[in-house]
């Protein structure tokens, strides 16, 4: 029997059901959709002005401090710990949302949930460290499915039980806390992956700087640490390490200057860094919308004298999503010469979807336009994750996902200081979208520019190639 567990412990199909027990636990939060309602109604009493310009922040805040760290970190103990510390964070978020009070004490929820949104990154590159080249695909596909499954039915459920079972924003809370607790449990089954990305690669170590080797992505599973004994060929072209524990240190160092040229080679492609300042700009627009759409709602029809809609909008969206983004592998284009028109056009249509959310005072035209929004987003950010993942290896996609969505977290924070913050502007919620709206018709203008040029100059060498072949 020990032997029969050992083995499955070890093949693909362990590690992938765990994970994806975890993923669905993790994000099977049915009261995330009612948080503004939860925080401005009885069990809190705060204001709106408390909730936007003084709590919502240090989520941003706290996720741009925490990303980079915990990115490096990730990787160098090998992810189970960071999806550990990713779910005491989420039970401590929960614990404070239903027992504490006041705007410290929100204030320290929201940088608990910077501190698991910034653990996020060791979900999907975990899967990758534990299974074989050949299962990847599949896994990955299982894994944002469930997350997409989980997300919708949390969605659905909350809306549920708040109109028709009449359950209180606090019962809902208490049962994302036990949901979150059963994902924190899971993370305790994941095996230990023996190599990650970069920290403990299969390859030989790296102490000297020279040119960057990718190693075969489906390298064989092994221990694989900074201590690993070299081969002898390995050992005759490099000098032997001191004793004591230069040999570790030089490797970490190693290890950061490969980050180093893997980041200076993927933007070095003109096309990978037009879509990853796509990327950048778009998804920074984005998470303000998300993290700060339920305050417009509830301006506009507001939660202690309307029905709450949330979770029904937020399952439908998440929906709309998933179908566009299926819908791209579906649709034949030349996303080189058409790719930035897209952009440029659901850029567009997301800048208008979000005017529409400024200028209406009817909260079923806000529903409208935020599902026209997030649909428009989800659409484009597949193109661009397609776009550049293909013209990568595993390695180099994960470290240019990340440091994009670091981009964009500055970015993001920027917008926040300036335009959110009571230490800022403090604009209220209402002007906040306008601003959200203007800066996506910026994004749509930056993009059209670079299409036209890009078509124009494609269209010129095609025109001249033709006409040196037709020539005598």
């Amino acid at each position: 029997m020990g032997c029969w567990k050992g083995a499955v412990s070890h093949s693909w199909v362990y590690p992938t059901v765990i994970i994806c027990a975890n993923g669905f636990f993790t994000t099977m939060r049915p009261s995330e959709s009612f948080l503004t309602p939860y925080l401005t109604g009885p069990d809190k009493n705060l204001t709106i002005e408390e909730v936007t310009n003084q709590i919502l922040p240090v989520w941003t805040y706290s996720y741009l401090a925490l990303l980079f760290p915990v990115f490096l970190l990730t990787d160098y103990v090998r992810y189970k710990p960071v999806l550990l510390l990713q779910g005491i964070s989420l039970i401590v978020t929960w614990l404070l949302l239903l027992f504490a009070h006041g705007v410290v004490a929100m204030q320290l929820v929201e940088f608990f949930y910077g501190t698991v949104t910034a653990t996020e990154v060791a979900y999907y590159a975990y899967i990758y460290s534990v299974v074989s080249t050949q299962h990847y695909q599949r896994v990955t596909s299982y894994c944002r499915s469930v997350t997409l499954v989980a997300a919708t039915a949390a969605a659905v459920l909350g809306q549920l039980l708040v109109s028709l079972g009449h359950v209180s924003y606090f019962h809902l809370n208490a049962i994302t806390l036990a949901s979150v607790s059963l994902a924190f449990l899971c993370a305790f089954f994941l095996p230990t992956p023996q190599r990650s990305m970069f920290f403990h690669r299969k390859d030989a170590p790296e102490p000297v700087p020279g040119p960057a080797q990718e190693p075969a992505a489906g390298a064989a599973h092994g221990p694989g640490s900074c201590q690993e004994e070299p081969s002898p060929d390995a050992a005759a072209r490099s000098p032997q390490p001191p004793a004591g524990n230069a040999r570790p240190r030089r490797h970490g160092l190693g290890a950061l200057l490969r980050l180093g040229r893997d980041l200076r080679d993927c933007y070095g492609s003109r096309k990978l860094l037009c879509w990853s300042l796509w990327w950048a700009l778009a998804t920074a627009g984005f998470n303000q919308v998300v993290n700060y759409v339920q305050v417009l709602w509830d301006l506009r029809a507001p939660s202690h004298s309307s029905a709450v809609y949330n979770g029904a909008v937020e399952a439908i969206a998440t929906f709309l999503g998933s179908a566009t983004s299926m819908a791209v592998g579906c649709v034949k284009v030349n996303w080189d010469l058409s790719g930035e028109l897209a952009l440029a056009i659901f850029s567009a249509l997301d800048a208008g979807s979000l005017l529409l959310m400024h200028f209406t005072d009817n909260i079923w035209a806000c529903y409208t336009g935020y599902l026209a929004f997030k649909a428009c987003y989800m659409l484009l950010i597949t193109i661009a994750t397609f776009q550049i993942a293909v013209n990568l290896s595993m390695e180099r996609y994960a470290l240019m996902f990340g440091f994009n969505n670091f981009v964009a977290l500055v970015i993001q924070t920027i917008l926040t200081v300036v335009v959110v913050d009571s230490r800022g502007l403090g604009l209220d919620i209402s002007t906040q979208f306008l601003i959200y709206g203007s800066y996506f018709t910026v994004i749509a203008g930056i993009f059209l520019i670079r299409s036209m040029y890009t078509i124009i100059s494609i269209k010129c060498q095609n025109a001249s190639v033709a006409a040196e072949s037709s020539a005598p």
